[in-house]
């Protein structure tokens, strides 16, 4: 057991060298050589682990997305549903540094999916699950059964995906104070609306 727990930590090392790559200077600079240099490994140690720079690209993104769905599904329970639903939707966003950290590195993998086709199914998964995630908050904003939503709940949920997402791409680009108030106002705005039955 602990050399199946070491192996896990030694990954989960490396896939967060090769993000730390990815910020500097960008996915087309990941390979064996420069994700192990950066975790101040041999390349043959780094070998060992993941033999080919796909698989190691293909982890990084599923430890990254698991790292994300966990925060998410950990944020407490506390206040309204309408107070729930905002703190999820604002993990979506990059709202903070952690956050922005992982749109930036999600934004380089996806863009590496047509060279390695893993990644692309690991896109169209995450998207599922946000836009099945995002009905089931509409779902539970209205007061449905957020596992039988209505169609109604269904639009709602696909609107509030559409806006997170476009969200998500204004603050890539600029991420002032003011403009993360705004983001934070639409994102409010929306969840109030949803809740009151008029979005």
């Amino acid at each position: 057991m602990p050399s199946r727990i070491d192996r896990e930590a030694r990954k989960a090392e490396l896939a967060e060298a090769a993000w730390r790559v990815i910020l500097r200077s960008g996915v087309s600079a990941v390979s064996v050589r420069t994700v192990a240099e950066e975790a101040g490994l041999a390349v043959g140690s780094l070998r060992h682990v993941f033999p080919t720079r796909t698989e190691l690209l293909v982890y990084s993104a599923e430890l990254m997305m698991e790292r994300a769905y966990e925060r998410i599904t950990n944020l407490p329970r506390e206040g309204s549903t309408e107070d729930h639903v905002l703190a999820v939707v604002k993990n979506l966003v990059p709202f903070t540094e952690q956050t922005r950290a992982e749109m930036d590195v999600n934004i380089a993998l996806i863009a590496e999916a047509t060279a390695v086709p893993e990644l692309k199914v690991l896109r169209d998964s995450a998207h599922a699950q946000i836009a099945a995630a995002c009905i089931w908050l509409a779902a539970a904003l209205r007061g449905e059964d957020p596992d039988a939503p209505s169609e109604a709940a269904t639009r709602s949920g696909r609107r509030l995906h559409a806006l997170t997402d476009g969200l998500a791409l204004h603050l890539m680009h600029r991420a002032e104070s003011e403009d993360l108030e705004r983001a934070a106002e639409i994102l409010e705005d929306e969840i109030r609306g949803i809740a009151a039955g008029r979005n």
